[in-house]
């Protein structure tokens, strides 16, 4: 069988599946979820630098919310390449 071409893995790790995130969240803030659970792992992040005397900017709990839920549409797309090989 032939390899998947890397170059499609790679728009879909670096364009498709952060703006996939991001929809997820924007999709969940609009059906009702609480902001507060939908952003809990950026909450839980800062609450941890800032424990530690740090003073880290919203952004940084953003980025981290959208990195968590980029983390399983990121491997369900390695799984799917590597199933297809």
């Amino acid at each position: 069988m032939r390899a998947g071409h890397p170059l499609f893995l790679a728009i879909f790790l670096l364009v498709l599946a952060p703006i996939a995130a991001a929809v997820i969240i924007a999709v969940l803030l609009l059906f009702g979820v609480q902001p507060h659970l939908v952003f809990a792992p950026g909450h839980a992040l800062l609450a941890f630098l800032r424990s530690r005397g740090l003073h880290p900017p919203n952004a940084i709990g953003v980025l981290t919310t959208v990195a968590c839920w980029w983390l399983p549409i990121a491997a369900i797309g390695i799984a799917w390449d590597r199933r297809r090989k």
